[in-house]
């Protein structure tokens, strides 16, 4: 007889979990609380914009190829893609812009002009990050993270050494650059993992081998197009999905879900995913003699960033914008202690804007420019509309000034999206944007697990659970839960 799995939640973790089970011979339903699939990769259509709602950053791509030749297809069934080039764009001061290159052979040229010499530092630091990212996506991310035995294995304990596992990425970053904006630019991917690079593990390096060697990409028509690519395959494969549909509870009797109850009805389940946010699951989902883990428990983890968004349509275009830009005109210590050390509104944030009009004429009205404004915040502060508006207008006059022009006189659209919004949304503990923080006591099996304690058939997949933070980490997570669910049901 088919078993029925109910997934709750159609964001990356709980689409591909649900669709690596259909695989496997289940039948899948997908309830989601909003009207459409994505959960944080959403996107709205507002004035003739088209906004992608969280992620912009394409990276890894070859774990998006791997995803869809699961299943015997490929990414190009489903969407385009193109390098950008340059990758990015990193502002220090007025005239003071870094162009990351797209091809290895110029990034190591700029590398020199910064810091004579500097290059072959990069070349080493490189094939160490790629070492990691090899080591680490082949034998890391699809272990479930139950048990430390599973890392008992002579290949990982080998390699535990160049892994870099117990060293700071800040440390590993200085031993080889004296330069600042190259330290910038080497210890920016970490800024969201949820700790200062001072706190991450140099084994997070990874991240600069996907960044410099594979490649900043792009899907055209928005990052929502990898969502609707998902959900066409996932609907290929059978899964069903309701939206609109709320779970409020799930029906626990003798040890094993049997019910989701839903704002709209009751959906039997033979085994459940929670896709949704882990700490909302079990906390508000279960009766408390259900949890596995007690809110005393969520209170001592560390939370990725949470973010103020902002969503604007412009009717001009502006000069100066490459897709991707990073503003890195104040003090990254300090904004980055605001975040993880100190929690509190920053004095004089960094923040990124991306300008997807840029590269792609079909998300703004012609002649027009879409920009996506993000803040990083520390989790849990107060949110209220007086914060966004001080920071919408001290990102904006720093913007302008950087640009030489006038933005904020040519918004025909603006929409904020911060804490409160996360919240509501996504029920995201704290308002994170991100999930769980990568730091040394949060990796690996030490993250909370993939299987309930106290229901036998519920199991849990996204950014609090195995494998972390992040869009590739996520289609990954729901392949594992996947796994994990066969290897404990099988005939």
């Amino acid at each position: 007889m088919q078993r029925k799995v109910i997934v709750i939640g159609a964001g990356f973790a709980g689409l591909s979990a649900a669709t690596h089970l259909a695989d496997k011979g289940y039948h899948v339903r997908v309830l989601e609380k909003n009207d459409g699939p994505g959960g944080r990769a959403r996107m709205f259509e507002a004035e003739g914009f088209k906004f992608d709602m969280g992620p912009s950053w394409y990276w890894m791509p070859e774990v998006f190829e791997s995803y869809f030749e699961n299943f015997g297809k490929k990414r190009s069934d489903y969407y385009d893609l193109t390098r950008l080039d340059p990758s990015y764009s990193i502002t220090f001061g007025k005239e003071d812009v870094m162009q990351v290159p797209a091809k290895l052979e110029a990034l190591y040229e700029m590398f020199e002009e910064y810091e004579p010499g500097s290059s072959s530092n990069l070349r080493r630091f490189l094939a160490e990050a790629k070492y990691k990212y090899e080591t680490g996506m082949k034998d890391f991310v699809l272990r479930p993270g139950n048990s430390i035995f599973e890392f008992a294995d002579p290949r990982i304990l080998s390699s535990m050494f160049r892994l870099q596992l117990f060293g700071s990425m800040d440390k590993h970053v200085r031993k080889l650059f004296k330069n600042e904006k190259l330290i910038q630019l080497l210890e920016f991917p970490v800024l969201f993992l949820g700790a200062t690079p001072s706190n991450t593990p140099a084994l997070y390096s990874l991240m600069n081998y996907a960044d410099m060697s594979l490649g900043t990409w792009y899907p055209p028509g928005g990052m929502h197009e990898i969502v609707k690519g998902m959900v066409s395959l996932a609907t290929e494969m059978g899964v069903e999905f309701n939206f609109g549909e709320e779970v409020k509870n799930i029906f626990v009797p003798n040890g094993h879900a049997k019910k989701v109850i839903t704002n709209s009805g009751e959906w039997e389940a033979d085994i459940v995913v929670g896709g949704a946010d882990y700490h909302h699951v079990e906390q508000d989902l279960l009766a408390p003699g259900k949890r596995r883990y007690t809110e005393a428990y969520w209170e001592k983890r560390t939370m990725a960033p949470s973010s103020l968004l902002f969503y604007l349509g412009v009717n001009k275009k502006v000069s100066g914008l490459n897709h991707h830009n990073l503003f890195f005109d104040a003090d990254f210590g300090l904004h980055a202690k605001e975040i993880y050390e100190e929690p509190s509104w920053p004095k004089d944030p960094l923040f990124y804007v991306c300008a997807p009009s840029v590269t792609d004429s079909t998300v703004a009205p012609k002649g027009m420019e879409n920009l996506f404004v993000l803040i990083p915040l520390a989790p849990g502060l107060e949110d209220t509309e007086a914060f966004r508006e001080t920071y919408f207008d001290m990102v904006m006059t720093r913007l302008e000034n950087h640009l030489g022009e006038n933005i904020r006189n040519h918004i025909i659209y603006k929409r904020s999206f911060a804490h409160k919004d996360f919240e509501k949304d996504y029920h995201a503990y704290k308002g994170n944007a991100y999930g769980l923080a990568n730091t040394l006591m949060q990796t690996a099996f030490l993250k909370p697990k993939m299987r309930s304690k106290k229901v036998k058939n519920l199991f849990f997949t996204g950014q609090l659970t195995t494998p972390g933070p992040g869009v590739p980490p996520s289609l990954i997570s729901g392949q594992v839960v996947a796994n994990e669910i066969q290897k404990s049901f099988e005939n």
